[in-house]
């Protein structure tokens, strides 16, 4: 099978540029599949090839990894999806920069796959930074809140 690799890294650029973590591309028999793997210290676009007799696979360039000076102590996003600060369009946000909160408080939700995954503090403190805005995608071990 011959591999495009200029379609591949097109393609990886393409889930950099949206924040998607997966595109699929089809073309008679032969199926192109990038996706974003979710790593603790850096996500990386991955290729992989499949066709009707085999599947090889091969690694597409990584994307730059962007330097974040976060705090350690950040509350971090168990997963890749999208931050609501409020629980419905209209009302209050969970939290403001000065709140306490209490151990167990909802700080905000990350959708992921049309599910709301409720983020919950994890000890009491007082809300010194929020790192993410309203509906804004959020990648999996981003820094979120920072409770002191």
């Amino acid at each position: 099978m011959n591999v495009d690799s200029a379609l591949v890294r097109e393609l990886a650029e393409l889930l950099t540029e949206t924040g998607l973590t997966e595109i699929e591309v089809e073309d008679g028999d032969r199926k192109i599949k990038v996706s974003r793997a979710a790593v603790a210290a850096a996500a990386a676009p991955v290729a992989a090839f499949a066709a009707p007799a085999a599947a090889p696979v091969a690694a597409a360039d990584p994307a730059p990894a962007a330097a974040s000076a976060a705090p350690v102590d950040a509350v971090k996003s168990p997963m890749v999806g999208t931050a609501y600060l409020s629980p419905e369009p209209g009302a209050a946000n969970f939290i403001e920069v000065g709140k306490q909160v209490k151990a167990g408080e909802t700080l905000l939700i990350v959708e992921a796959m049309k599910v709301m995954n409720a983020i919950p503090a994890p000890k009491a403190g007082t809300i010194s930074k929020i790192l993410v805005g309203n509906a804004e995608p959020v990648e999996f071990d981003q820094p979120l809140v920072v409770i002191d």
